[in-house]
């Protein structure tokens, strides 16, 4: 019997009507599979991390390279604890959120390295005397006494040097040091402090950098979720944030800088972002060896309280941390590291750890200022 237009129609519409109806089951299907497949891939990240460290796999390390299992920072103890009250700690703790200590008694350490902000300052770079902007961004001294150098270049060895620099630097607190002595002599209310942290009165350039050392010495990250994980507590990080943890130890790379309990080598690297042929450009880490292949090398921050440190990089240039994964996803600037070929899920799970890994500060009573 031959079959006429309207059968022809009828038959092809319900062709297409079923390949679409099998379609569907079949990307149904597909999608069950995969969860089922990711679920059990969560489950087992689960069952391979949460054990002690000293059993997790090897990180993926580019050959040659020193490193340090993750770890958790130590508990605060009974001397760390009394160390707060310590006469020195609070001679420093007073001056460093004095403003005194600037050439516009407007200006104190504090005003760059806030407690509120994680002991950052929350901008692209430092703002100090005048409104002068520096070139840098400022790091936060969150367990900075762990620190071996400082600042970005780490020309600094010690605590008392980083605290002296961002004093007389005319772009931060402009202080002419040969004023400072006297000023701060001419306070009485600092006579009592000074005595009591050693024993006399005198007041002295060392005696201000020694205590403004000791107090920054006790400034310290509270623990974090990545913290009571590895201490046992293995509920205490979502499947997401584990995954995120074998991504920054695996295929991320992230652990050929940044390891250890302080989530840094504490090096010097470039990632390709100086210019040679722009006079402008910082050059980092040369600036203090003046050795060539130190061009545009800056050292590496701790990721500790990372997400509450933003702006990042050197010179705060990224106010988004998808940013900055992009950036070490696509190779670098100038692609001088490889590519990493992570999904959009792999970087949101690598964030999430960052977040895990972030606590919020601890609350800090700022000081009554002697007069």
């Amino acid at each position: 019997m031959k079959k006429g237009k309207f059968h022809v129609y009828l038959y092809k519409g319900g062709y297409i009507i079923l390949m679409k109806q099998l379609l569907v089951i079949a990307a149904i299907v597909l999608t069950g599979i995969a969860t089922v497949a990711l679920t059990e891939q969560k489950g087992s990240l689960r069952k391979m991390y949460g054990k002690p460290t000293s059993l997790w796999p090897a990180p993926s390390i580019d050959p040659g390279l020193p490193w340090k299992e993750l770890e958790a920072l130590p508990l605060p103890d009974s001397a760390s604890i009394a160390a707060l009250n310590d006469p020195l700690v609070l001679l420093g703790k007073t001056l460093f959120f004095d403003p005194r200590l600037s050439a516009s008694n407007q200006i104190s350490c504090s005003s760059c390295h806030d407690p509120d902000l994680s002991w950052a300052d929350g901008r692209a770079v430092a703002l100090g005397h005048d409104h002068l902007q520096g070139k840098r961004n400022t790091p936060s001294l969150l367990n900075i006494a762990r620190m071996e150098t400082f600042f970005w270049d780490g020309r600094a060895r010690s605590l008392q040097q980083q605290a002296i620099n961002p004093i007389s630097e005319p772009h931060e607190m402009a202080q002419d040091l040969t004023k400072l002595i006297p000023k701060i002599r001419a306070i009485k209310g600092y006579h009592q402090l000074f005595k009591n942290a050693y024993d006399s009165e005198e007041i002295s350039m060392e005696g201000i950098l020694d205590a403004i050392a000791a107090f920054e010495e006790t400034i310290v990250s509270r623990p974090n979720r990545f913290d009571k994980f590895v201490r046992g507590e293995y509920n205490s990080l979502t499947d997401e944030e584990i995954e995120g943890l074998h991504l920054f130890r695996t295929k991320a790379q992230c652990m050929n800088c940044h390891y250890g309990p302080d989530f840094s080598d504490q090096q010097f690297h470039a990632l390709g972002f100086y210019d040679s042929t722009d006079h402008k450009e910082d050059p980092g880490r040369f600036a203090v060896t003046k050795k060539k292949e130190d061009l545009g090398r800056f050292r590496t921050p701790s990721l500790r309280d990372v997400m509450r440190t933003g702006p990042w990089m050197h010179d705060g240039r990224y106010n988004e941390m998808e940013d900055v994964i992009n950036l070490f996803n696509d190779g670098g600037a100038g692609n001088r590291i490889k590519k990493l070929n992570l999904t959009a899920a792999e970087r949101k799970s690598l964030q999430a750890f960052l977040n895990a890994i972030t606590a919020a500060p601890f609350k800090v009573q700022r000081p009554e200022l002697p007069k």
